[in-house]
């Protein structure tokens, strides 16, 4: 049975990875919900991995979410996960398992771990021990559970962040890297850098990060760390990534949880966990994209926004660069003032708002686009990375892009415990091809949620 740590919501894992010989590049593919709005992306993926084994098989790029085959696609993933194992082509691995991930120069450490779903809550409002950084959009969850409902396998791209500035947690875990198990070292592919793995094998190892997480987690040093009254409940581990995974993972527990044993896989979620003060770690804004906006969108915003707004338009060679330099003017941190960009054909200005409502310029711009969007302002709303990506679908017809300035990471846990979720989308833990590759696998059925 696996041993489990219930004050901090953890259990160690039993681990699946492919067997010696299988090709680890074609193994590992990104996280499903990047390069939505590339196919292209994904097209080049499928050509390269063809019928090798791969986790690429065994998720569903949401490039493909409102495609016809959709079910189909469904059932040939959770076959394919039956054939892998039927086969042999994964071997599993008791504990912890310790990453590095390499990209851009820069080195991110993280610790697969299984998550108490019991003790998390994506629910506005709750002081669970692990919350959800950012709004939970329900209708994004049907898909994700029909996925995982009577799969054989998890495969995790959920991410959750420790505040933990001190490095107590994971980063002392490369000094034991010569006493634990090499599980894998390789190439990504597609330029997503590097990736490497230790089973957490030493039992001192696994118990500094234990006792370092159960230090992080008791009430006096969460009270002490945020200045906050005894009566506030500790907030150890925030979703940075993957919540609408994990929010699945958590309504399908729900779902099970009257028939099921309360030590069952699927009370628990695979997850790497990561230091939120690791200099790897990079928050970057998430953009919006309109597609076929169908009113006209500047005199919404007056009519929204009234005289708290105004916009300054930029045209010409230089007009992306004088935006981008108006929006850095903005001190975001100065009350009553808030900027973001706006880019259509041709053209790209910057929108001020003054004494606005939300206290992020995310949660001011989300509150108009969710309005705008009722009413049938636009065909789509996407959500989208990097700034060439942003320019590249805001240049065609008919559509407009929002580039979002960052909000500092040091800022995120203490307003989840004081504000609750930020407004969904509001940040990326890197660019897209810097998000988690599938690698590890778990098993959470054995075919049937049934007891």
């Amino acid at each position: 049975m696996p041993k489990t740590f219930e004050k901090i919501g953890l259990q160690i894992p039993q681990v699946w990875l492919p067997r010696p010989g299988i090709d680890l590049k074609r193994w590992a593919v990104v996280a499903c919900d990047q390069y939505t709005a590339q196919p292209d992306y994904w097209r080049e993926v499928e050509d390269f991995v063809g019928e090798a084994p791969s986790t690429l098989h065994l998720v569903f790029p949401e490039a493909y979410l409102g495609s016809p085959d959709a079910e189909d696609r469904i059932r040939a993933i959770q076959s394919k996960m039956e054939a892998y194992l039927s086969a042999g082509l994964l071997v599993p691995y008791d504990g912890l398992v310790y990453v590095e991930r390499s990209v851009g120069g820069r080195t991110r450490q993280g610790l697969i771990a299984c998550l108490d779903l019991e003790c998390y809550d994506y629910q506005p409002g709750v002081d669970s021990l692990v919350r959800s950084s950012e709004g939970t959009i329900l209708e994004r969850l049907p898909p994700r559970m029909r996925i995982r409902e009577g799969a054989l396998l998890e495969l995790p791209h959920i991410q959750v962040l420790v505040d933990d500035p001190e490095e107590t947690v994971i980063e002392p875990l490369a000094g034991f890297k010569p006493r634990l198990k090499p599980l894998y070292d390789f190439d990504l592919m597609q330029g997503g850098g590097h990736l490497a793995g230790w089973l957490v094998n030493d039992p001192a190892a696994e118990s500094q990060a234990l006792q370092a997480l159960q230090r992080l987690a008791s009430p006096e040093v969460f009270q002490q760390k945020y200045g906050l009254g005894r009566a506030a409940q500790p907030l150890l581990f925030a979703v940075g990534d993957g919540n609408h995974s994990l929010a699945a993972a958590k309504a399908i527990w729900e779902k099970i949880k009257p028939s099921a044993p309360a030590d069952h896989p699927g009370r628990y979620a695979l997850v790497e966990i990561v230091n939120l003060h690791n200099p790897a770690l990079e928050f970057k804004p998430i953009h919006r994209i309109l597609y076929d906006v169908r009113e006209p969108l500047l005199e919404a915003f007056y009519a929204f926004l009234g005289s708290n707004f105004s916009y300054e338009s930029f045209s010409g060679p230089q007009a992306w660069d004088k935006m981008m330099a108006a929006i850095d003017r903005c001190d975001q941190a100065q009350k009553g003032l808030q900027a973001f960009g706006l880019i259509m054909p041709g053209e790209c200005g910057v929108a001020w708002v003054t004494s606005p409502s939300a206290n992020l310029v995310v949660g001011t711009l989300q509150s108009f686009l969710d309005q705008f969007m009722q009413r049938g302002g636009a065909e789509k709303i996407d959500y989208v990375h990097g700034e060439d990506v942003l320019r590249q679908l805001s240049s065609q017809i008919g559509n407009v892009g929002f580039y979002l300035p960052v909000m500092r990471k040091s800022d995120l846990f203490k307003t989840v415990i004081l504000e609750g979720a930020l407004p969904r989308k509001t940040f990326s833990m890197g660019e897209a091809h810097e998000k988690r590759f599938y690698m590890e696998c778990r098993r959470i059925s054995d075919g049937s949620y049934q007891d």
